[in-house]
This record gives C-alpha cells, structure tokens and sequence, in this order.
C-alpha cells in the first residue's frame, strides 16, 4: 500500500481514538495546558503529569513518547510545535521536524497507527493551509521510510480543517 492510502483524515476527539499513538502538541515543560495538550492530560489522568514531570520538558521539534495511562492508545508521543512569528524564523521546517521526530517514536516503538492533531494550529497561531501542507508532506516521507506503518490519521477538530486536509491528500 502505498503512503497516500496509508494517510486519513478524520473528525473526532483524539483523546477518544483507540491506536498505537496520539500525537500531542504539547508545550515545552510537557505538563499540560490548554487546547489538545489539556485534553489529552486531563483524559490520560495525574499519571500523564507525574511520568511527564521526570522527563525535563521538550524542545520545538523534537518529541518524547509516554505509556497512555487512561487513554484508549497505548502510548503519547509528545512533540513542541513551533510558534507562529510570520514565517521567518525557520517555522516551516521546525513544524516538520515535529512530524518526523513524531514518526521516527513511533516506528522505534513498534506502533503501526497513529494519529495527529493539527499541531501548531491552536494557540500557537500557524496559518492552518501552511500547517496542513507541511503535515502531509512530511508524514508522506516517514510512511516511505517505515512501512510497518499501517496508518495515520490527521484528527480534525473543526470540518473548516478536515477539508483543507481531504483537499491537501487529494493533491498528493
């Protein structure tokens, strides 16, 4: 299969999905906040906060991976997303980096399914058509690289979001 077929878009609560993986954009310290990061902590229950308080926070683009306590995937792969500062301190390729460190857990930890939030998209302001097209491209590389990876799915919090997904894979 190839990896276009591998790639989903979906609309739902990524704290409800039962896969190998979610995807968290987390903030730096990893203990939580607000949009998908509290929702993902407040669902995974206090374990998430005191595993995530031994593991000395994370930096943009990079991820860590957690067991998924009282969530329905078996493990979190935490991952900084970039703030949006109009594009000129290299954001684009920090924002591919989360998606490639994401996959490269995942693929090391044996997970064949994982979905993605929109990083960067909620309170970190990146413009979501730059974000989603990065997203794509930069899952589409991993699924070449691993081909144990059965699926990933792109978790759409608004059907404004899961259109400009469906559109960005039917151009792929």
């Amino acid at each position: 299969m190839n990896a276009q077929h591998k790639m989903q878009v979906i609309l739902a609560d990524i704290t409800k999905l039962k896969v190998g993986a979610i995807v968290n954009a987390a903030n730096n310290t990893l203990l939580g906040g607000g949009g998908v990061d509290g929702a993902i902590h407040r669902a995974a229950g206090p374990e998430l906060y005191e595993h995530c308080r031994g593991l000395g926070g994370c930096e943009t683009s990079q991820a860590k991976i957690t067991p998924g306590f009282r969530l329905p995937a078996q493990f979190i792969i935490h991952t900084v997303g970039p703030v949006w500062n109009g594009g000129e301190q290299d954001e684009a390729e920090l924002l591919a980096g989360c998606y490639h460190t994401s996959m490269d857990l995942a693929a090391e930890n044996g997970v064949t399914t994982v979905a993605f939030p929109a990083i960067s998209c909620g309170v970190f302001g990146y413009p979501l058509e730059q974000a989603v097209a990065i997203a794509v491209k930069s899952v589409q590389e991993k699924l070449v690289q691993y081909p144990d990876i059965e699926q990933v799915q792109f978790c759409c919090f608004s059907p404004e979001l899961e259109s400009l997904y469906l559109e960005q894979l039917e151009s792929v």
